[in-house]
């Protein structure tokens, strides 16, 4: 019986790659997938992909591949659940490549295990701080984080949570907010969930120290940090105690606003002390014109491949809307709100 699928669509991946894929399939039955065929079914599986960045960063053969999935349908990956290896000639682009990939198939229905990506520069450079924990040289340390990985995703099983708990955190004031205003159509459908909503304001939370790790593995021991504040007396506690965090983003200059990017930023204190795989998040994003997918890659990059939360499909809820009230008038925007909190309901 095939228990992982293994999307290698580049016929010529490095020697690098090809040790990346056996040691992360080592006892474990599997099939390369490396084309598209009309029979073929990648809904309810344990998916692996395989990327061999060219010189410019982008591996053309997978997004060829993820195009012919989309024309199979918005449902081609669902129920699936996956993790994604890297390999790059040069010490750039894998994590934007990465997220890339997780946003496009998480569009097709796929979930990613929290911290789902082994990244190989070229240098390898980028296990340097691993190493500093586990003294074995880099392309082993590599190599054995590949193993970890997939064994991980093998050992995952979704399931779902008794009367979960639902934090949001936003920082848009509430009289001019298109995003609260979306989240409150989505919000209407979860009367039955524990919801708490915690806004950021300004000032409230300052950025991240940056301290050694030593000094925040004390901290974090403490239940403190360096800062305080609310970030102590209330949203690490409150992330701590929920099972779902939502993410009210809207688009400031293609990026996350200043007051949650503080948020994440501090949430290494808390990342020292206990593990985020078994909390999940989603995210409502709204644009004055464009660029909300470059919002929800930044959220896929900072909170499931960085701080290793699990993304459920689906993630990110998003719309275009400027003045305020906008959000109203956008069409069908009522349906597409019931249907993300079905989203949720359907993966918590």
């Amino acid at each position: 019986m095939i228990e992982l699928y293994v999307i290698k669509p580049n016929k010529n991946p490095s020697l690098m790659l090809n040790k990346m894929i056996n040691s992360a399939v080592d006892g474990i039955n599997y099939i390369i997938i490396d084309h598209i065929s009309n029979n073929l079914n990648l809904k309810n599986k344990k998916l692996l992909f395989a990327l061999e960045l060219e010189n410019i960063g982008y591996d053309i053969s997978t997004i060829k591949f993820l195009a012919e999935l989309y024309k199979k349908g918005r449902n081609s990956l669902s129920g699936s659940t996956a993790m994604v290896l890297v390999h790059s000639p040069s010490d750039l682009g894998t994590k934007r490549a990465a997220q890339d990939l997780i946003f496009l198939a998480n569009n097709l229905g796929c979930s990613f295990i929290g911290h789902p990506l082994v990244e190989a520069t070229n240098s390898l450079k980028n296990f340097s701080t691993w190493q500093k924990t586990i003294n074995i040289p880099l392309e082993d340390l590599c190599l054995k984080m590949c193993s970890r990985t997939a064994n991980r995703l093998m050992d995952y099983s979704f399931t779902k949570t008794e009367n979960p708990k639902i934090l949001v955190l936003y920082s848009s004031p509430h009289k001019r907010s298109n995003t609260l205003d979306l989240w409150h159509m989505v919000s209407k459908h979860l009367k039955n969930y524990t919801i708490k909503e915690l806004q950021i304001e300004n000032g409230e939370v300052l950025d991240c120290k940056g301290c050694n790790y030593n000094i925040c593995m004390h901290y974090g021991k403490e239940n403190k940090c360096f800062y305080g504040g609310i970030m102590i007396k209330e949203v690490l506690p409150s992330i701590e105690d929920s099972d779902i965090i939502v993410w009210l983003c809207p688009n400031y200059n293609d990026s996350i606003a200043a007051n949650l990017t503080a948020v994440i930023n501090r949430l290494t204190v808390l990342y020292r002390k206990i593990n985020f795989y078994d909390k999940c998040f989603f995210s409502v994003v709204v644009s004055g014109n464009s660029g909300s997918d470059s919002v929800a890659k930044q959220l896929i990059g900072s909170l499931n491949i960085n701080k290793g939360f699990r993304l459920p499909p689906y993630f990110s809820l998003t719309a275009i809307a400027n003045d305020p009230s906008s959000i109203f008038k956008v069409k069908d925007i009522t349906h597409e709100a019931y249907k993300f909190s079905k989203n949720i309901i359907n993966n918590i």
